[in-house]
C-alpha cells in the first residue's frame, strides 16, 4: 500500500464520489478497521488509483475510479407508479434505472427513494458525495408532496400533524401542510417533510385515520418538477441547477457538460417503448 502514498487520490475522496458513504463515514469505517486496500488495512490518508483492490467489510467495492476523472452528472426523473428504485427486480418489476443514460466506469446514485405507488421527483447523480449530503438529514433538504387523501381533514388534525406524531420508528411531522383544493371525499393537500425515512407521508396520514390515494413528489430542495417532463421521461440539470444544489449542501460550484437535448427525448422514448414491453401503460388502475 505504500507505493501509493504519493499518487493517486484520498480514499475517502473516491469512495464518496462513488457513493459508497459520505467522507465522514468513510474515515470512520477506516478508523474502524473496516477496509482495506491491496490486502492490507486501510489507514486514514492513505490514497488509491483506479488499479487499487478495496473492500469494504470483506465486499470488493467495484467501479472505483478516480474522483478527477468523474464526470458530474445531474439527471431529474418523473418516476411513474408501478416502477421500483431497486437496480433490479427478481419479479421481473420496471425500475427507474432500466432507461436511463448509460456510463462507462459510474453508476447513477438516486437521491433518495419513492415507493412503487408514489409517482414524481427524482434525482439522480453521478456525484456520491452530492447524494449522502442530500439525503442525510444533517442538511436539513427539504421534500415536497402533492397528496389526495380519502377522509375529512380538519384544521386541529393539520395542526397535530404540523407539530408531530410518535410513529414507530420515532417523532415525524410535516414542517408545511396546506390544503389545494378538492372537497371532504377526495382533497388535495401539499405537505413538505425535512427527511425520507420509508413511506413517511403515507405513515403520518395513517395515524390519524386517513387514507392516501395519490401521492407525488414535486420539490426536492430547489429542484421542481417541471410540467414539461412526462412521466417515465428524464433530463439534464443545467450547470446553474447543479450548482444551486451543491450550495444547498455546503459544496463548491463546479462546471457541468452540456448535453444534446435529443438525446434526452430518444432515451425517453426508448424508456416508453420498454415499459409497454413490461406491460406498464403508465395509467392508473381502477
Amino acid at each position: 500500500m505504500s507505493e501509493n502514498v504519493d499518487k493517486g487520490e484520498r480514499l475517502q475522496k473516491v469512495l464518496a464520489q462513488a457513493g459508497v458513504g459520505s467522507r465522514r463515514e468513510v474515515e470512520r469505517w477506516i478508523s474502524e478497521g473496516r477496509i482495506e486496500v491491496n490486502g492490507e488495512k486501510a489507514t486514514l490518508g492513505v490514497r488509491v488509483v483506479p488499479k487499487d483492490r478495496v473492500y469494504l467489510d470483506g465486499k470488493k467495492v467495484s467501479a472505483l475510479a478516480s474522483a478527477s476523472e468523474q464526470e458530474y452528472r445531474v439527471i431529474v426523473y418523473s418516476k411513474p407508479e408501478g416502477v421500483i428504485c431497486s437496480r433490479s427486480d427478481p419479479g421481473g418489476r420496471p425500475t427507474i434505472f432500466e432507461n436511463l443514460p448509460k456510463l462507462k466506469n459510474q453508476r447513477w446514485i438516486s437521491v433518495g427513494r419513492l415507493d412503487i405507488n408514489t409517482s414524481g421527483l427524482l434525482i439522480l447523480t453521478t456525484d456520491g458525495e452530492l447524494a449522502n449530503r442530500l439525503m442525510h438529514p444533517s442538511y436539513e433538504v427539504d421534500r415536497e408532496y402533492a397528496v389526495r387523501v380519502r377522509g375529512g381533514v380538519d384544521d386541529e388534525m393539520m395542526e397535530r400533524l404540523k407539530e408531530g406524531v410518535l410513529l414507530e420508528d420515532g417523532m415525524a411531522k410535516f414542517t408545511d401542510l396546506q390544503r389545494a383544493g378538492g372537497d371532504s371525499s377526495n382533497e388535495w393537500f401539499h405537505a413538505v417533510l425535512m427527511e425520507g425515512k420509508n413511506r413517511e407521508v403515507r405513515r403520518l396520514w395513517e395515524s390519524q385515520g386517513i387514507q392516501v390515494s395519490r401521492l407525488k413528489r414535486v420539490r426536492y430542495g430547489c429542484i421542481f418538477l417541471s410540467s414539461r417532463l412526462k412521466v417515465g421521461a428524464w433530463e439534464e440539470l443545467n450547470n446553474k441547477d447543479v450548482n444551486e444544489l451543491r450550495s444547498l449542501v455546503g459544496m463548491d460550484p463546479i462546471r457541468v457538460k452540456r448535453r444534446d437535448v435529443k438525446s434526452v427525448e430518444d432515451d425517453s422514448r426508448r424508456h416508453k417503448r420498454a415499459m409497454h414491453r413490461k406491460g406498464f401503460s403508465g395509467k392508473r388502475s381502477r
